[in-house]
C-alpha cells in the first residue's frame, strides 16, 4: 500500500483495506473527539442504542465480572470501552466479509484510500491539536497543590507520580505541547502529512509508553492515535525505507489530490477544509484559556489559601497531644481551590475534604466526599497574618484548632528551580 496509484491491487490489500476502512470510521464514530463542531454532543444522543448493546454485550454475553455501564470516570479504558472496542473489530471483520462477497471486481480503491487517509489524518490532527493547547496553556498537568506536595511519597499513584512528573515543569509542557501541536498542523495539509505521520508517530508513541508504564487510563486512544500514524505511513513506506534504511535515492510521493469534475465542489471542499482548520484552532486555543481562568493556574484560589500547620488541637476542652498515635488529631490541612481542602492526620494518613467557605458569615463547612451527612462546621478568624482559628462541631463534639501558616517554598521541588551549572548532581 505504499502508494494509491496502482492500478490492479493483489486480494490480501484489498481485504486489508476493507478491513480498516470499516474499522477507523467505526472507531471514529463511536470516539468522535470533537473532530467537527458540536459533534460530541451530538454523539450523546445517535451513541445511546449501540451503549445499550454494548452494556448487554458486556453483561450477558461475555459474562465480564465488572458490571459494564456508561457513565462518566475521566478514564477511557473502561470496561464498557473495551467491548466498544471489541464490537467495533467484529463489525470490521462482519463488513470485510460482506463487502468482499459482494464486491469482487473492482480492480482497486484508490479514491475510497485517499478520503479514508483524510479522514484519518484530520481526526489525529484535531485530537492532537486539543491534547498540545491543553499543555502550551498548562490544564492538563498543572503544578502539584499543597496535597500533593504533602502527601508521602509512596503514596502516590503511578499516574499520580507522572502528573507530578509533568506537572512540576512549565518549560517541559511547552516542549510536548508544542510537538502534539505540530503534529496537527502537519497532518492538514498533503505536502505536509508524510513528517506529519512520522512526527505522529514519535511523539503518540511517547505519550502510549507513558499510559501503559504509569498505569494512565487513555491506553485504547494513544494506541489508536499510534495504528492510525502508521496508516498514514503506509503510503511511503518504500520511501521512507529506501532513504533511512538503504541510502538510495527516495521518489517523490504522490500527492496529487482527488478532484471533483465540477469546479464549485472543489471551491466548496476547500473551504470548508479552511474553516474546519480555523473553528478547531480558535476554539480550542479559547477553551482552554478560559478553562486556565475555571480550573487552571488562574482559576480563583481559597479565601483562606495555604498551607497550614496544626499548633493546637481540642476536642471537647480536652487538648489532644501531637502522637503518632492519635487518629483525630490534624497535622496539616492544605487549602488551594475554593472548593476542597487536603487534611493530613498524624499517623500521615491523608484525604481530600469538600469546603464551602463563606467570607460574609466568617464560616467553613467540611465534608467528606465520599460522606455527605456527617460534616464539620466552624466559625473561622485570622488573629494574626499567618494563624488561622477554627471553633465548631463535629456530631457531637465540640472542636477547637489553632493553625500557624507554613511557607510553601520548603518543599524542595517547589524552591529548587532550574540551573546551568551544577557543580555536583543535586538527586534528591
Amino acid at each position: 500500500m505504499e502508494t494509491t496509484a496502482t492500478a490492479n491491487w493483489p486480494l490480501f490489500k484489498k481485504l486489508a483495506f476493507r478491513f480498516f476502512f470499516i474499522y477507523f470510521l467505526f472507531y471514529i464514530f463511536f470516539n468522535p473527539n470533537g473532530v467537527v463542531p458540536y459533534i460530541d454532543d451530538l454523539a450523546v444522543w445517535y451513541l445511546k442504542p449501540f451503549q445499550s448493546f454494548g452494556i448487554w454485550v458486556g453483561n450477558h454475553v461475555l459474562h465480564l465480572k465488572e458490571t459494564v455501564s456508561v457513565h462518566p470516570t475521566g478514564s477511557g479504558d473502561t470496561a464498557y470501552d473495551y467491548v466498544t472496542l471489541l464490537l467495533t473489530v467484529m463489525y470490521a471483520l462482519a463488513g470485510t466479509v460482506i463487502w468482499s462477497a459482494i464486491d469482487r471486481k473492482t480492480a482497486n480503491y484508490n479514491k475510497l484510500f485517499y478520503w479514508l487517509t483524510v479522514v484519518v489524518r484530520y481526526y489525529v490532527a484535531i485530537t492532537m491539536l486539543s491534547y498540545g493547547f491543553y499543555k502550551v496553556i498548562k490544564l492538563q498537568f498543572p503544578f502539584p497543590g499543597f496535597g500533593r506536595l504533602m502527601e508521602p511519597y509512596g503514596n502516590s499513584s503511578p499516574m499520580g507520580l507522572a502528573w507530578t512528573f509533568m506537572g512540576q515543569s512549565v518549560g517541559y509542557n511547552w516542549f510536548t505541547g508544542i510537538a502534539e501541536l505540530s503534529c496537527g498542523v502537519l497532518l492538514f495539509f498533503r505536502k505536509t502529512s508524510a513528517l506529519g505521520a512520522v512526527v505522529t508517530l514519535v511523539v503518540a508513541g511517547n505519550i502510549m509508553a507513558i499510559n501503559y508504564c504509569f498505569d494512565v487510563p487513555v491506553k485504547l486512544l494513544s494506541t489508536s492515535l499510534v495504528a492510525m500514524a502508521l496508516f498514514l505511513m503506509l503510503r511511503d513506506v518504500k520511501r521512507f525505507s529506501d532513504f533511512f534504511l538503504f541510502n538510495k535515492a527516495a521518489p517523490p510521493s504522490n500527492l496529487e489530490p482527488h478532484r471533483f469534475r465540477k469546479k464549485w465542489k472543489n471551491i466548496t471542499l476547500n473551504a470548508v477544509k479552511y474553516v474546519l482548520i480555523a473553528y478547531t484552532v480558535i476554539f480550542d486555543l479559547y477553551g482552554a484559556i478560559k478553562a486556565e481562568k475555571e480550573f487552571g493556574a488562574k482559576a480563583p484560589k481559597s479565601p483562606l489559601y495555604g498551607l497550614y500547620d496544626t499548633r493546637k488541637f481540642i476536642v471537647n476542652k480536652d487538648t489532644l497531644q501531637p502522637l503518632t498515635t492519635n487518629l483525630v488529631r490534624w497535622n496539616k490541612i492544605a487549602l488551594d481551590g475554593p472548593g476542597y481542602a487536603f487534611l493530613k492526620y498524624m499517623n500521615d494518613s491523608t484525604e481530600y475534604m469538600s469546603v464551602k467557605v463563606d467570607t460574609v458569615k466568617r464560616t467553613i463547612v467540611m465534608y467528606r466526599f465520599t460522606d455527605t451527612v456527617n460534616r464539620y462546621y466552624f466559625n473561622y478568624t485570622k488573629p494574626k497574618k499567618d494563624s488561622l482559628y477554627l471553633a465548631g462541631k463535629f456530631k457531637k463534639d465540640s472542636i477547637k484548632i489553632m493553625f500557624h501558616r507554613d511557607d510553601a517554598n520548603k518543599f524542595l521541588l517547589v524552591r529548587r528551580g532550574f540551573h546551568w551549572i551544577s557543580e555536583y548532581p543535586y538527586n534528591r
